[in-house]
């Protein structure tokens, strides 16, 4: 059976029971996730619930006077995004050319996200203040997020406190900055050798930045000549992630925590602990749409705590905690769920840890999707784009 077909198989099983209310008591054919194939794939109701047309997402976070407009979008030409909190605007600033704070400082994390999409990405949302104790502004903090860009016909914003401004920066100044890639079979790449990997590798060698991927796992490797298109930047090329099909939260944070039993893509975990092990300057976190099969409503909690065993293994680098893409049969779990996330990284952003959100639901609709579940090319693209908005600011 192909990986695709297993794949398709693990999602239909739960949804066979007829209302996710009951996905807990189903189970795929083995009575387990499929850890080689299967899974859900990552998710959100058909559609974007904002930023479909232009425009990006406003952050998360709220400053002092204000609560940020979390589902609030902008409108054609990037308007748009609620309140911004006071002094929102006038400490940290997006990237490191923000004013200086302390350590603790809440940069705008998510500068131009999505920025590499189309133009119709505008100047996207403004975003609420993040963060406490920002250098020069008070209680006030830099705008997260601010210029979210379109990924073609949504825009995704990427917010948070802790993650930039204050000069934050993760990543070394002359070799490549080691990012993490930390998921289920949308991180794997279902449908498209190398999925999203790939294309955000080619979208920082297209503008000279110096990135490689890092994991144990080396599995659905881009084809020879997708490599070959990158021209001088093979070399910092590599397919290693840490995408497992039909792994729930928990699973993944076994990898973190060492505990992990599993042997899977011909890689036995026993031992392993990734982050620590690894030592990434950038993570990105793409999970929870497996989670829906069993206890979805402890499943922010659960993130939050991968997020603590990440934030602990590696303090100095930067988490980037994306929502699930949309996903149809999801219902209205995938809702639920998303909405939590960013409720999830502010209080630990506020901390001052470098920890991110990002709208990576709105980054894709539903005709993005192969298969229902995972992203076709187009897909992983408009995910790339997303990561790269991110993340771009602090790569060299």
């Amino acid at each position: 059976m192909t990986r695709l077909a297993k794949s398709l198989k693990a999602l239909h099983a739960p949804l066979a029971c007829g209302a996710l209310a009951l996905l807990v008591a189903c189970s795929t054919d083995d009575g387990a996730p499929d850890t080689a194939n299967g899974g859900a794939g990552n998710g959100g109701s058909s559609g974007s619930t904002a930023g479909s047309s232009a425009g990006g997402k406003a952050g998360t976070a709220s400053g002092t006077g204000g609560q940020s407009g979390t589902l609030s979008s902008g409108g054609s030409g990037g308007t748009g995004g609620s309140s911004a909190g006071t002094g929102g605007t006038s400490a940290g600033g997006a990237g490191r050319g923000g004013s200086s704070g302390a350590g603790s400082s809440a940069g705008g994390a998510g500068s131009g996200a999505g920025g590499a999409g189309s133009s119709a990405g505008g100047a996207g949302s403004s975003a609420g203040g993040a963060g406490s104790g920002a250098g020069g502004a008070g209680s006030s903090a830099g705008g997260a997020g601010s210029g979210a860009g379109g990924a073609g016909a949504a825009g995704a914003g990427a917010a948070g406190a802790g993650g930039g401004g204050g000069g934050f920066d993760p990543c070394p100044a002359s070799d490549p900055c080691k990012v993490l890639p930390l998921g289920d079979s949308i991180t794997w790449g279902i449908s498209y050798g190398g999925g999203y990997r790939i294309k955000l590798f080619a979208h920082a060698a297209k503008d000279t930045k110096k990135m490689t991927f890092v994991g144990y796992d080396v599995a659905n490797p881009p084809s020879s000549s997708v490599v070959s298109a990158l021209g001088a930047a093979m070399s910092m090329w590599a397919p290693n992630h840490e995408g497992h099909s039909g792994w729930t939260i928990q699973q993944d944070d076994e990898l973190v925590l060492g505990t992990s039993k599993q042997n899977n893509d011909s890689v036995n975990y026993t031992g392993k602990k990734v982050v620590a092990d690894l030592k990434p300057n950038i993570v990105l976190v793409h999970l929870g749409t497996n989670d829906f099969r069993g206890d979805i409503a402890g499943a922010p909690n659960r993130l939050g705590l991968l997020i603590d065993h990440v934030v602990a293994d590696a303090p100095d680098a930067l988490v980037v905690v994306a929502n699930v893409i949309p996903y149809p049969g999801g219902g209205g779990a995938v809702k639920t769920f998303n909405d939590a996330v960013p409720g999830v990284v502010k209080p630990r952003a506020d901390a001052g840890k470098h920890v991110i959100f990002l709208d990576m639901f709105s980054a894709l609709t539903s005709s993005d999707l192969s298969d229902g579940v995972h992203p076709n090319e187009g897909g992983y693209e408009k995910m790339a784009v997303a990561w790269y908005g991110a993340i771009k600011q602090y790569l060299h």
